[in-house]
């Protein structure tokens, strides 16, 4: 079998067997190889980092400035609501839950590895500007496109962003598992491995049990305003569900979601409307993901968790990833910069992050396309009442 055939978290967590195996066992020579390659990794990704940010936040602004009007605000209002309230409602469990579960053996610092395990050699890569003026520019370039009548601008955009993709799907992703490949093996050869996968398995039943309860209380609202049974309308969903763990695309799941979200009793052509927008703008699942993740790895590295830092974060970070990437781990790759700009993130510390959210990249999808239906059956009683 080709590896390109092989999904990208299975070579994920094949990088993290072999790099936890070859590191217990590789001379420092072999391992400063793997140093210099994630240095150079890294350098790119900072460098990429501002240009996703325009390639995708600046035209998914731009087209929620056009369609269906009220509707589409009142919609993307409700999906920007559900992904924020994920997003405090993870941080107040796992600000709980985590101090309970991490115990202090379970701390490292990565920037303290080994002294010896520095790379060969090391070319700087300075980003064309820094994350937040990529935010700033992309905020208001894409407001200027959505209220202007010319196309110009937003048709080049929509070429820039294919390039953005096309540099994610054919040089980042393939890459990855190469570059947390050398993450892990660094972090054997230095003996602090075991604290991390100790985490990773902590975070992953936190946040599947999370995920549960999220579209519960989603499926709840939806219930209580449309006065149908939340259960059944779950149930109905559920499809959606299984689709989504198998593709871990939203807009693959996209025909799957749009029937079973009629079956919710949502007229055909608002569901139409409402699910492949959603499909793009709605992502507690992943928000979900990003900040328990981002809370491990923090309290894993001694690094301070406040209330101030994380609600910032969070706000931001639901507007970040609008139309996010349509790939595998799109989302992180989008979140990437708010993590190394309002968390302080290091190039390392965000190679761990794209690590253990690829690893629960099926149940954050699931999740982003079940709630999805959530927002579909309270937009349908919110367009019947204004009819």
């Amino acid at each position: 079998m080709r590896l390109s055939k092989i999904g990208l978290l299975p070579r994920i967590i094949i990088a993290i067997i072999l790099g936890i195996g070859i590191g217990l066992i590789s001379p420092d020579g072999m391992v400063r190889a793997f140093v210099t390659f994630n240095d150079l990794f890294g350098n790119f990704l900072g460098f990429v980092i501002p240009l996703i940010i325009l390639g995708f936040v600046a035209p998914g602004i731009a087209d929620l400035g056009k369609g269906a009007g009220k509707l589409l605000g009142i919609t993307a209002l409700i999906a920007y609501g559900f992904t924020i309230f994920s997003g405090f409602f993870t941080f107040s469990v796992s600000q709980f839950a985590l101090p309970k579960l991490l115990t202090t053996s379970d701390q490292i610092h990565i920037e303290e590895t080994v002294d010896t395990l520095t790379p060969f050699f090391t070319v700087e890569m300075p980003p064309l500007m820094g994350v937040m003026s990529a935010l700033v520019a992309a905020f208001a370039l894409g407001l200027g496109m959505a209220s202007i009548k010319g196309t110009t601008l937003k048709n080049a955009f929509e070429d820039f962003k294919e390039v953005v993709e096309k540099i994610i799907s054919v040089a980042i992703i393939p890459l990855l598992p190469l570059y947390i490949f050398g993450i892990f093996l660094k972090m054997t050869a230095s003996g602090q491995v075991l604290p991390v996968l100790s985490v990773f398995i902590k975070v992953i039943l936190i946040i599947f049990f999370l995920t549960v309860v999220l579209l519960f209380i989603q499926f709840t609202i939806a219930a209580w305003v449309s006065k149908q049974n939340a259960w059944k309308l779950l149930k109905n969903m559920f499809p959606a569900y299984m689709t989504a763990l198998g593709t871990q695309s939203s807009a693959a799941t996209i025909p799957v979601t749009l029937e079973q979200t009629i079956k919710n009793g949502v007229d055909e052509d608002l569901a139409g409307f409402v699910v492949p927008l959603c499909a793009t703008i709605h992502l507690s699942g992943s928000t979900m993901k990003i900040v328990a993740c981002a809370m491990a790895i923090m309290m894993l590295s001694g690094m301070p968790v406040t209330f101030g830092a994380l609600a910032g974060f969070i706000l931001m970070l639901g507007i970040a990833m609008v139309a996010a990437p349509g790939v595998p781990g799109g989302a992180i790759m989008a979140a990437l910069g708010i993590l190394e700009s309002m968390l302080g993130f290091s190039a390392e510390l965000q190679g761990l992050m794209i690590a253990l959210y690829i690893a629960m990249d099926s149940f954050g999808t699931a999740t982003n396309v079940t709630g999805d239906g959530a927002i579909a059956v309270i937009v349908n009683k919110i367009a019947h009442k204004k009819g």
